[in-house]
């Protein structure tokens, strides 16, 4: 299924139904009188958040959605029916914007949270409801109201428990196919992976939501590359993982250029646990390995891990550090 993370559609509550004008007129009734019913309400549209959903490809080729309108009255002081409301399904995580694409509206963050975005309109009032003591055959009624009707931005941010970020071909892709059964693709190409991707790992009876971020280059915050448009999805997850690939000349500095452009893009990232992994250990011999290890944790105080996505190498212990 092709990832999408945002889409602008129009909705439109149901029209109230107009009020009936109707008199009774039965043999042997003597006074008959007014007996026209109210129209119904029309239905009203809301957003529900699911899971199992993690695109809005759903709202790529229908965006005008329109909930039922309601019945008009009838005679015998019959209220028309009310129309159905619409229930639109988005993914958990969603933000639903104003059409200005700027003011912030709803977050729909948990499982069954919803939304009632568009109200329907009200049903018009029969012409009962101008009988009187001066009018006893009043032939008034009202139309329904309409419902409301407006345009709305959606956009998803991936709510996942692990990010991946590093550079392009830095192994992110490898590692999700490698620990999940997701099938992204992989190619020795900088930029194969241009959607994020999610992937459930298992691991000791725990399961483990881990989302793969396109790669992130210098200037990503002001968008470069793909990094603006996908530094979002980093904000709703709990923790990083941060790959580098080993045969990179300067370690820390490629390190620290992917931090300083997560920190440009929101300072709030910061505060997220990173954990570090140098991949592609494989391709080099140990003494290579131990001299840019060495250069690295002179700069680099923190714990990490050296890894091997190919050969498997160090892959369970960063699982169970990542768990």
């Amino acid at each position: 299924m092709k990832f999408l993370d945002q889409a602008k559609i129009c909705i439109k509550a149901g029209d109230g139904g107009n009020g009936c004008c109707s008199f009774r007129r039965e043999k042997f009734i003597e006074f008959g009188g007014p007996n026209g019913g109210d129209g119904g309400h029309g239905g009203s549209v809301t957003l529900l958040a699911v899971n199992g959903l993690n695109t809005l490809i759903d709202y790529r080729f229908m965006q005008h959605f329109k909930a039922e309108r309601g019945e008009n009255g009838k005679g015998n002081n019959k209220t028309g029916a009310s129309g159905k409301d619409l229930i639109l399904k988005v993914p958990v995580g969603t933000q639903i914007y104003a059409e200005d694409k700027k003011t912030l509206l709803y977050d729909l963050v948990k499982e069954g949270e919803n939304i009632k975005i568009a109200n329907g309109g009200r049903g018009g009032l029969g012409n009962t409801k101008f009988k009187s003591s001066t009018n006893q055959a009043p032939r008034k009624t009202t139309n329904g109201a309409s419902g409301e009707e407006f345009e709305i931005w959606l956009e998803l941010k991936i709510i996942a428990d692990i990010g991946l970020v590093g550079f392009p071909n830095s192994g992110k892709s490898s590692f999700l196919s490698l620990t999940t059964r997701a099938k992204p693709k992989i190619a020795d190409y900088p930029f194969t992976t241009i959607n994020p991707n999610l992937g459930v790992l298992s691991i000791d009876d725990k399961e483990i939501v881990i989302a793969d971020i396109p790669g992130l280059i210098e200037g990503a915050h002001q968008g470069v590359g793909l990094g603006d448009k996908f530094l979002k999805h980093i904000e709703r997850c709990k923790s990083i993982l941060h790959l580098i690939d080993i045969n990179e000349e300067n370690l820390f500095s490629r390190y620290k250029i992917i931090r300083e452009e997560l920190e440009k893009y929101s300072p709030e990232l910061m505060n997220k646990r990173e954990i570090v992994a140098l991949n592609k250990t494989d391709l080099l011999d140990q003494n290579e390995i131990s001299t840019k290890i060495r250069d690295f944790e002179k700069k680099f105080k923190e714990k990490f891990f050296k890894i091997s996505i190919l050969k498997k190498n160090n892959i369970k212990e960063l699982l169970r550090e990542l768990k």
